[in-house]
């Protein structure tokens, strides 16, 4: 069983992966520094309005600040998704070359088991017409 993983391991394009995986890396921190470090300040918007009543126009104030913090956040979060396609992308390409590479293996290796099936009917063939002479 340790021999199919040792082909397929000896079979990736390790050159191609090891180029990309800086990139691929670079990605992936960007678009975690991007998610993880956005708090959410609902909390204190809260405790803010519950400690004083607004009035009409701080109540429109308020809606307007909330609709202007939500449309950043829709950019902010078109921008992520952007930055998650991208590294989706690429992450899709390298397996599709690995698929490729792994295909065109297995076709070899069937082909040189067929062949190697015939050579050996061929050789039993010819051994056994020389054994009956």
């Amino acid at each position: 069983m340790a021999i199919p993983w040792l082909a397929v391991l000896k079979i990736v394009p390790w050159k191609d992966v090891i180029s990309n995986a800086p990139a691929v890396a670079d990605a992936a921190k960007k678009l975690w520094n991007n998610v993880g470090k956005k708090p959410s300040d609902q909390a204190s918007v809260i405790e803010q309005t519950a400690a004083h009543p607004p009035s009409d126009n701080a109540v429109i104030a308020t809606l307007q600040a909330h609709l202007a913090a939500v449309e950043i956040t829709a950019a902010e979060l078109h921008s992520q998704m952007l930055v998650s396609a991208e590294l989706i992308k690429t992450l899709a390409e390298q397996n599709t070359q690995l698929v490729k590479r792994v295909e065109a293996n297995r076709l070899r290796v069937m082909w040189l088991g067929v062949s190697t099936l015939v050579i050996g009917v061929v050789a039993a063939v010819g051994l056994s017409l020389v054994l009956l002479r």
